[in-house]
């Protein structure tokens, strides 16, 4: 189902998924007179305490999902790997944006790979890997070091192995729970960067500005505006990321994942790609006058596009398990935005909140 018309204020929004990006992205509809409907497949989700109406279901039950979709004007996602099959019944009975080509292709590392790489843009080396005998003979092909990844459900460093020997190809496969994977060379990168853009569904693509990202433990540490590349690079990197979401018909948000490496020479690589908002535009909340979660909302409901021009410098620190004790003191330091989700338990690993560090614009 399409509209072609903008979604009024009073519109419902139905979200697939009631983490912290739901929960944000609620509360960003709100300011624009939108309502929310959150559907996860666990109560008490943090995005459910911000929401006008909450369902819990499983997301394979396609009658539920259907359901909920009725009672809604637009239905987007926060998580990636929703079940194609709750896409489209979700897609029957109200539009569905971004498109579930940006799912297909996110959803599956080597899908992925082979889109980004089928558009001429630069990869890590990488190949495919379905059982032990093929892991040894891509081991040939992309010499270590090297990292097994599953080709579905990984995040935050989770369902990979670090590979350096052939001898240890046993092991890391029966550590992915030997899944259907892909090994991919590690890259000798002097930068992570990331691209936050958005797409209207009128084809207008607006970008952030380039954010470079450190991690600590398989997990996004701090992410830092401006980045520490010459401006050449950032329109390189812009482009990158506009070219793939038009080849996807992208609506929304979509975040590009890059390595830069090349030293005096500097190039890019394309990591992975996210087709919702991200972990590192959560400084657009506090340094831009249109953060990710609005401009997400504005895209899928046909609305103009909101202003991406950054007024401040900026530094987003994830607060990780316990980390987010210190609310107080962050609370208390001056030009320090503090941004918590409402989790109930704080567990090593989970991301708990996060905050935003300001400064003037250089």
């Amino acid at each position: 189902m399409m509209r072609d018309t903008p979604l009024p204020p009073g519109s419902t929004i139905g979200i697939l998924g009631g983490g912290q990006l739901g929960r944000m992205l609620s509360a960003s509809a709100s300011r624009l007179g939108l309502k929310t409907h959150i559907y996860n497949d666990t109560p008490d989700a943090p995005a459910f305490h911000v929401a006008a109406k909450a369902s819990v279901g499983d997301y394979d039950d396609l009658e539920a999902v259907a359901q909920f979709a009725e009672k809604v004007d637009v239905v987007t996602c926060e998580f990636e790997n929703v079940p194609a099959a709750a896409l489209e019944a979700a897609g029957a009975a109200a539009p569905v944006f971004p498109p579930v080509k940006s799912f297909e292709v996110a959803q599956d590392r080597l899908t992925e790979k082979d889109f980004i790489s089928g558009l001429g843009i630069a990869v890590a080396a990488y190949s495919p890997v379905d059982t032990l005998s093929d892991l040894k003979d891509s081991i040939l092909r992309v010499p270590p070091p090297a990292l097994l990844k599953t080709r579905r459900f990984g995040y935050d460093g989770k369902g990979q192995a670090r590979i350096h020997t052939l001898c240890e190809a046993e092991s890391a496969w029966e550590s992915i729970g030997e899944a259907p994977a892909i090994l991919e060379g590690m890259v000798a990168f002097e930068r992570e960067l990331s691209v936050v853009t958005v797409r209207g569904r009128d084809g207008e693509v607006r970008f952030y500005d380039v954010v470079e990202n450190v991690h600590k433990d398989g997990i996004l540490d701090t992410s830092t505006v401006p980045a520490n590349i010459p401006a050449a690079l950032a329109a390189e990197a812009q482009a990158i990321a506009g070219k793939i979401a038009e080849a996807l018909g992208h609506v929304g948000v979509l975040t590009v994942e890059m390595f830069q490496t090349g030293g005096d020479k500097p190039s890019l690589a394309v990591n992975e790609i996210a087709p919702r908002v991200h972990n590192s535009g959560h400084w657009t909340q506090d340094a831009c006058l249109i953060n990710q979660f609005e401009n997400h909302i504005r895209a899928i409901c046909g609305w103009p596009l909101g202003d991406v021009a950054r007024h401040s410098n900026a530094v987003m620190t994830n607060l990780i398990g316990d980390e987010a004790d210190d609310w107080g003191e962050y609370a208390a330091e001056p030009g320090t935005a503090v941004h918590l989700y409402g989790k109930a338990e704080a567990r090593p690993g989970r991301k708990m909140g996060h905050i935003n560090r300001i400064s003037p614009k250089t």
